[in-house]
């Protein structure tokens, strides 16, 4: 499973979330969390972090294990999503 970590707030966030939207409409199963709002879903980030980022965005490959820190280009997503990061 594929997960975006973002806060509602965020500017970078904001700036990677047509790219994640993208990917969604193209097929490729991403699950949004929000955690600034959301506490469960910052217990969540915390847990999948264990330390590597600490913030937002973040993104987690819970398959294999690879995560993005921070905004990126189009491109480094796609590899995220496809496990070649």
């Amino acid at each position: 499973m594929l997960y975006f970590y973002y806060g509602e707030e965020c500017p970078h966030c904001h700036h990677m979330m047509p790219i994640v939207d993208k990917l969604i409409k193209e097929g490729i199963t991403i699950e949004k969390r929000e955690t600034w709002h959301n506490k469960e879903n910052a217990k969540l980030q915390e847990k999948a972090d264990s330390g590597k980022c600490g913030g937002v965005p973040f993104f987690w490959n819970d398959e294999s294990g690879q995560f993005i820190c921070g905004a990126t280009d189009e491109d480094r997503v796609r590899d995220w999503a496809a496990g070649k990061v």
